[in-house]
């Protein structure tokens, strides 16, 4: 296990584990790694842990992740012999229970055997997963056996979408996934097949992890449901196979290989597909497949990998199924698709065209779209329409959570009310149905804010002259806290001084760095963000989804600095803010207030010389390093009257920020009245 575990282990930051390296010398020896990134044996650190009282016991979650992560063969491999154990559990328990009943040795040698039972029962035979051998099994006994006691006590389905989430959490950038609500979006717009045909058939040719598959097959029994994917990268679809087959009693067909070039389901023809796809892709196979059947509707130009991939989905599909894809919003602009787009309206194939608000799902930067499709058939209507709908007003302020249950409620409604009759009532700015015959000009652009007519101006009379009077109170209020400036010293004052870290050594304050934390329940704190604390914002942040780790929770009187980037700012925390997570980039002080006064503190922090000598340049960000920021020695009467002083700064600050705010309201909603009409000139 590396450092990083360690710390997770014992719920301390990374920098704690490296001073028990130093001031500890019998902290367990590296066993492997490098000389930056050591890797240490488990038992001797757990052993090392309880003695010195650290922790009473490893939880068995994070005992059997550690098995996984220092695993010889690999994470990757190691979550596949997992899986296949949990599988097993799940479907044969009585076969396990025999198994366990074996020694280390007996158990390698048959463990092969009733994996590959359950594994063809399960996924048919020829799934994606290997079956992993008695040698590989062999060094594996600690992992396989934990493996089944985590699924004793938390279930075999929930046991490995932990084991999976933290290999996920722990390797980002190598995959591309869809999040759970995007997912769920999706699902619900696909079930429009499910008519009354009977058993359903869901496909995902590029799965990717299976959260879109997921997502069509809710947990538990459903009756007749098949899901099928394919996935480029073999051993993600091994992994996304087992986390299918564990997650539902659907029918789970997954192959590896590549949809395009290799289709695993060539003449199939299945209810549903939905599909999130690889963007941007040049080398999708434009040379070799350019006589492909598929390209019904014209054959894609290089750079649109993405139409590829709409047309593989609608020749996978029954006819009067339904696909749903994830796509860049270039797809509905760009040129060099545009006799594509084309066609896909004059035969009615393309139904409606989604914009998300930005953050919905990776690329976060851009507000990605949604195609839903519908294979023609004899009920394709002669004049179709297309519906179009734009949820960019949902976009939430800052750093806010996306509202994904106002999303997904406008977005349900409107293609609902499209499916019912052919057409939607019109909402400006929101959603609108156009004639086929509309948008067939040169361009053929299909971005939904370019064809629905603006939304109402918020900038009508009344809401623009309640506005200004906000802004005229808060003008005033900013008048009355403008701080007079009193007569000073022209040498300016010399104080015996001391540092933030000589403090923290006396037992003045008290230091934490904002970390990693996470939440898997409604109940999760909000993160206050560097953003919020340069803006003076409420917490606007929120906890990542996973295993439960505690954050650090900011109190009422704590001093808050960002230690990232140009800035000068230190904010102490209210009885409003307490009780937050303190996020990624963020320092804590938490002074005794018989030794400290907050204000006193905070303001002193914010000096732009105090806080230039505390910066290091070490690359091209500025980073703060807090302890060397300094204080001076006063008596706590003297500290609390430059406190007030403070104080009243701070509230001049905010009343600023408030004028600010309303003023820039005011002057955009202006704009928009004229602009629109809603407001005249005279």
């Amino acid at each position: 296990m590396t450092a990083a575990g360690i710390a997770r282990l014992a719920g301390v930051g990374r920098a704690a584990v490296s001073n028990w390296r130093r001031r500890h010398a019998d902290f367990p020896q590296p066993v492997g790694g490098t000389e930056t990134s050591p890797t240490f044996y488990l038992g001797d650190v757990e052993r090392w842990l309880r003695h010195q009282g650290k922790i009473a016991e490893v939880p068995l979650r994070e005992r059997v992740w550690q098995h996984l992560a220092g695993h010889p063969a690999g994470a990757v491999t190691a979550l596949r012999y997992a899986g296949s154990v949990l599988l097993l559990v799940r479907d044969r328990p009585t076969a396990w229970l025999e198994l366990a009943e074996l020694s280390d040795a007996d158990l390698a040698g048959a463990l092969p055997t009733a994996l590959e039972e359950a594994l063809a029962d399960r996924l048919g035979e020829a799934h994606a997963v290997p079956v992993p051998t008695t040698a590989e099994l062999a060094v594996s006994a600690a992992l396989v056996r934990g493996s089944a006691e985590l699924a004793s006590a938390r279930g075999a389905a929930s046991a490995y979408e932990f084991l999976l989430g933290r290999h996920l959490d722990a390797n980002p950038r190598q995959y591309s996934l869809t999040p759970p609500a995007a997912a769920e979006l999706m699902a619900a717009l696909g079930r429009g097949a499910a008519d009354g045909r009977g058993p359903q058939t869901v496909l995902d040719p590029a799965c990717g992890t299976g959260s879109l598959l997921s997502a069509a097959g809710p947990s538990g029994s459903v009756a007749g449901l098949s899901v099928l994917g394919q996935e480029a990268d073999a051993d993600l679809a091994a992994l996304t196979a087992l986390r299918l087959a564990l997650h539902s009693d659907a029918r789970v067909r997954v192959h590896a290989g590549d949809s395009l070039r290799a289709d695993a389901f060539a003449g199939l023809a299945v209810d549903t597909v939905l599909c999130h796809p690889p963007f941007n892709e040049r080398n999708w196979g434009h040379e070799e497949l350019a006589y492909d059947p598929r390209w019904e509707y014209g054959f894609p130009a290089r750079t649109e990998s993405e139409l590829a991939w709409v047309q593989h989905a609608l020749a996978r599909l029954r006819e009067g199924g339904t696909a749903v894809l994830l796509m860049p919003p270039a797809v509905a602009s760009r040129r060099s698709g545009r006799r594509i787009r084309a066609d896909l309206l004059r035969r009615g194939a393309l139904r409606a065209v989604i914009a998300l608000p930005a953050g919905a799902a990776p690329p976060y930067g851009i507000p990605l779209h949604l195609w839903v499709l519908r294979r023609p058939g004899a009920r394709t209507s002669p004049t179709p329409h297309l519906l179009l709908v734009d949820t960019a007003d949902l976009a939430p302020a800052g750093r806010e959570k996306l509202p994904w249950q106002a999303v997904t409620s406008a977005v349900l409604e409107a293609w609902q009310d499209f499916e019912r009759s052919g057409t939607v009532e019109e909402k400006p700015g929101q959603r609108r149905s156009l004639p086929v015959i509309d948008l067939l000009d040169d361009d053929v652009d299909l971005a939904p804010a370019r064809h629905l007519p603006p939304p109402v101006s918020s900038g009508s009379g009344a809401d623009l002259a309640a506005v200004h009077d906000r802004l005229t109170t808060a003008l005033g209020r900013a008048a009355e806290l403008a701080p007079a400036v009193p007569a000073g010293s022209a040498d300016g004052a010399r104080w015996p001084a001391t540092t933030v870290g000589e403090l923290a050594r006396a037992g003045a304050l008290v230091m934490r760095a904002g970390g990693p934390g996470s939440a898997s329940g409604p109940d999760a704190p909000p993160v206050l963000t560097d953003y919020d604390v340069k803006a003076g914002l409420a917490p606007s942040g929120v906890l990542p989804e996973g295993p439960e780790e505690a954050p650090v929770l900011v109190e009422a009187g704590d001093v808050v600095l960002p230690v990232l980037g140009d800035v000068t700012v230190a904010r102490v925390i209210d009885e409003a803010t307490a009780g937050a997570a303190l996020g990624r980039g963020l320092f804590l002080l938490r002074p005794d207030p018989a030794a400290i006064d907050p204000w006193f503190l905070a303001g002193f922090l914010r000096g732009t010389a105090n806080q230039r000598q505390a910066s290091s340049y070490a690359s091209t960000a500025t980073r703060l390093d807090v302890r060397r920021l300094q204080v001076p020695r006063l008596p706590l009467a003297d500290q609390r009257r430059y406190g007030d002083r403070f104080r009243a700064l701070a509230d001049f600050e905010e009343a600023l920020r408030v004028t600010e705010r309303l003023g820039t309201s005011l002057i955009q909603g202006l704009y928009d009245g004229l602009t629109d009409g809603s407001v005249r000139p005279d």
